[in-house]
């Protein structure tokens, strides 16, 4: 007989003691419970004692969490959270140095248990560690423990990072900018400064004041990964929490610095591989660079502006300097605005009589004409050459610089995202970017070069304008899809990508569509299906049993923390359990909780989860909608939440799960593997009928013949 579901079967252990198993009864009073287990031990003062994970985390069983132990759970008797807090909170004040030391190890430890934090914070203890970091008598390890503890104790939010007193962010500051002290000391100091900077606006301005660009870059060209990393997260937090004026100052002086080189040079090139939070980073370093693009595009021109008119008569005057050497002073007002009017339509403005209002139109509005300036100053000669050998062609054949500039501004803007907000998990950047500091304007005087040599291979007409530029914008989106580590690396494989290369491709791409369009075709498609389902079935099931490393996020930063879930072999459990940074694939006896799949009822994602619904719903989290999802179990319905590190993981896991609960897979990655699987499948089936075509309907049998006398006869040739 099963037993009633608020009865749990539980195993009790305490050191020096027989286990107890025992059958929890979830509605009666926890404090009966201890009474109970102390009563069975011969322990008096039960009200010292407390239940708490045996595995994982080691969490404390409050009222209000004890819904969550399950069946087979192994919990230990331990001393209670407020007997610990009392101890430890008078073990750090001891002046016995081990004494200390262990204590606030323990400290550091027992700090992640929310109830345990709640009692130590309530004993007034954050005082005792900023009196510990104030009077600064405590050095190495000590002081790592020290604010190992205080980080941990901040992350709950029961007090907030404005109350840090200045005597206690000052020593903070000081571990940050020593040469000489310990590095898990300043890798716990930068940490703490950057969960202070996005907290206020007085918090960001202090530690901008205190710990200097040239400080962090400092930390940055260390050997220690983790040093490094922490300088790179409070370097992208300062920039993130800093106004328009304050980042575009910052980007100033690091491109002074020369930091995109280094960082090209020391961290992507490095022999150490790059990590995933390394890589978001870069990431959000690029987007932030690249968004200081955002707001000279959304700017449209000023007509009655003399420095925008100056720039705009600065492309006229650099293209057809030679021609306006002839004396213009006998030129009546009328002759200049005419010989004016006809260069500018030399230069591919369409309203030659007035240019200006070509850039009315915003993205990519001023943008645009900052390209033009900057191509005509810094590749003068190719600048002449694409005007002045168009301006010799015929009028319909002659490709317009400034309206393909145009259009090619606000394509480059769309594919690298210009003007939209940092993504809180993505990890994509261009290798290439920090290999140069005016990226977008070396990148658009790569590519207008390009749309001529495209439109010349073309043979366009103005007609085929925008035929042109879908055909650069395949060639851009293509080649940077292969991750170029330098502008160089793209020139050379842009411009090997010609026209007649997209044509094949295109042919291709399409020949194999119409291949697969044949009825006889669609049929064994059909037939190949069920079989390929499987194979993606088992594939995303083995995944699921590999594993992935998850982070947890929360709303006010990026967190460091992880966590890893794996499924069992048998595929009847799913194992899961914190872990370290640097470990790859834990295993599964490592992984203390564990989620019985008959009890799974349920797969959420995106906004039906619940962490999702926690969040703000702005622009920022879209990404995280992307990535999230939970898994609903027990009778009790509880949550297990996760945030996919990728699209791609995404897709493995919910398929994955969809499997586990009997359901189809339903994600796009499911219909692309196999579509990829069918046309390799059908390609190899097919091997033989190569310039064969197949005929929609099948060819019709041959009636059978009057008689059957042409059989040969072996017996007579035996003879």
């Amino acid at each position: 007989m099963a037993p009633p579901k608020d009865v749990v079967k539980i195993a009790i252990q305490m050191v020096g003691a027989i286990p107890q198993l025992i059958e929890l009864q979830q509605s009666k009073p926890l404090a009966s419970v201890l009474k109970d287990i102390c009563d069975v031990w011969s322990l008096p003062n039960a009200e010292r004692y407390a239940l708490q994970y045996a595995d994982g985390r080691q969490t404390y069983i409050t009222e209000s969490n004890r819904g969550e132990i399950k069946n087979g759970s192994i919990l230990w008797l331990t001393t209670s959270p407020d007997q610990e807090a009392e101890g430890l909170y008078n073990g750090i004040q001891s002046n016995n140095l081990d004494v200390k030391s262990d204590s606030l190890k323990r400290l550091a430890s027992l700090s992640q248990d929310v109830t345990f934090a709640q009692e130590f914070i309530n004993r007034n203890g954050l005082k005792q560690i900023f009196s510990i970091v104030e009077e600064g008598n405590d050095v190495g390890e000590i002081l790592a423990h020290t604010l190992k503890a205080f980080m941990e104790l901040m992350e709950h939010d029961f007090v907030s990072w404005e109350t840090l007193s200045a005597a206690f962010i000052k020593k903070i500051v000081s571990y940050v900018n020593m040469n000489a002290m310990d590095a898990s000391v300043q890798q716990l100091s930068l940490s703490i400064l950057e969960n202070m900077v996005p907290s206020s606006r007085l918090l960001f301005e202090l530690v901008r004041k205190e710990v200097t660009v040239d400080r962090l870059l400092t930390h940055l060209q260390v050997t220690n990964t983790q040093l490094q990393l922490k300088a790179m997260a409070l370097l992208i937090a300062l920039l993130l929490a800093a106004t328009d004026a304050e980042r575009r100052d910052m980007m100033d002086y690091l491109r002074e610095r020369n930091v995109r080189q280094f960082i090209h040079k020391n961290i992507i090139h490095s022999s150490e591989p790059l990590g995933d939070e390394m890589a978001h980073y870069l990431y959000v370093l690029q987007s932030i660079s690249l968004n200081l693009h955002e707001r000279r595009m959304r700017t449209p021109m000023d007509p009655y502006s003399q420095e925008q008119r100056e720039l705009l008569q600065s492309l006229r005057q650099t293209a057809f300097e030679s021609e306006s050497e002839t004396p213009t002073g006998n030129f009546s007002t009328e002759r200049r605005r005419s010989l004016c009017a006809k260069e500018f339509r030399k230069l591919g403005f369409v309203n030659n009589s007035n240019p200006a209002q070509d850039l009315y139109r915003a993205p990519p509005g001023l943008l645009a004409l900052d390209n033009m300036v900057y191509f005509s100053r810094h590749t003068p000669s190719a600048y002449s050459r694409f005007v002045l050998e168009n301006s010799s062609r015929e009028d319909k054949h002659e490709c317009p610089f400034a309206r393909s500039s145009i259009q090619l501004t606000l394509i480059l803007c769309e594919i690298l995202h210009v003007g939209e907000p940092c993504s809180e998990t993505a990890q994509a950047f261009y290798p290439m970017f920090f290999g140069q500091d005016h990226f977008f304007e070396e990148l658009f005087c790569i590519c207008i070069q390009l749309v001529n040599k495209t439109w010349k291979e073309m043979r366009a007409t103005q007609e085929d304008f925008d035929k042109v530029l879908q055909v650069v914008r395949e060639q851009i989106t293509r080649t940077l899809s292969l991750k170029p580590t330098s502008l160089e690396l793209f020139k050379t494989r842009v411009n090997v990508l010609n026209y007649s290369e997209i044509l094949k491709l295109r042919q291709t791409e399409r020949l194999h569509q119409e291949e697969t369009l044949a009825v006889p075709v669609l049929e064994l498609r059909e037939r190949l299906k069920p079989e390929l389902l499987e194979l993606i079935r088992q594939q995303r099931l083995l995944r699921l049993c590999e594993g992935t490393l998850f982070r947890k996020i929360s709303s006010r930063r990026r967190q460091d923390k992880l966590w890893y879930c794996r499924l069992s072999p048998n595929h009847k459990v799913l194992h899961y359990g914190d872990v370290e940074e640097g470990v790859q694939s834990p295993p599964i006896e490592s992984l203390p909780e564990k989620i019985p799949v008959a009890d799974m009822k349920a797969l959420l994602v995106g906004k039906e989860c619940p962490h999702t619904k926690e969040k703000s719903s702005g622009k920022q989290n879209k990404d995280v909608l992307e990535l999230a999802f939970s898994i609903v179990y027990d009778v009790e319905e509880y949550c297990l939440n996760f945030i996919a590190p990728t699209r791609y993981e995404f897709c493995l896991w919910t398929d994955g799960l969809n499997m586990l609960l009997g359901k189809e897979m339903t994600s796009e990655r499911t219909q692309t593997d196999l579509d990829v699987l069918l046309s390799m499948e059908l390609k190899l089936r097919l091997l033989d009928l190569e310039n064969i075509s197949i005929p929609d309907t099948a060819p019709p049998v041959p009636k059978p013949p009057s008689n059957l006398n042409f059989c040969y006869d072996f017996s007579h040739a035996e003879q």
